[in-house]
């Protein structure tokens, strides 16, 4: 399983549904769809600022996660944003990896 951030804005109707149903519906509806594909929403927050909303999710692969946002976004009702999450056990392994690079002009 990846861990995906999912950072976004409700637009027009999004925001009326939210009004409507309140944080703990759309919480459901965003749960509902991870599963469809394989995923779990690990927390989901409502933020002041640039995002209405921050989620952090498991999900399959990047495909799975492909599926599900292009979903959440052709709905018109959202825009999401999405950052892939390195754990720091990955981290170590990179740094750790020999690689063979040579910066430009050198």
């Amino acid at each position: 399983m990846g861990k995906y951030l999912l950072q976004g804005n409700y637009a027009g109707d999004g925001i009326k549904g939210l009004l409507k149903e309140g944080g703990t519906r759309r919480r459901s509806a965003v749960e509902k769809l991870l599963h469809s594909v394989g995923g779990s929403v690990e927390s989901m927050y409502y933020a002041f600022g640039e995002s209405d909303f921050c989620i952090i999710v498991d999900v399959p692969d990047h495909v799975s996660a492909i599926a599900a946002i292009l979903v959440a976004n052709a709905s018109g009702a959202v825009k999401v944003r999405t950052t892939v999450l390195v754990s720091t056990e990955d981290v170590d392994r990179a740094v750790n990896m020999t690689t063979d690079y040579a910066p430009p002009g050198r």
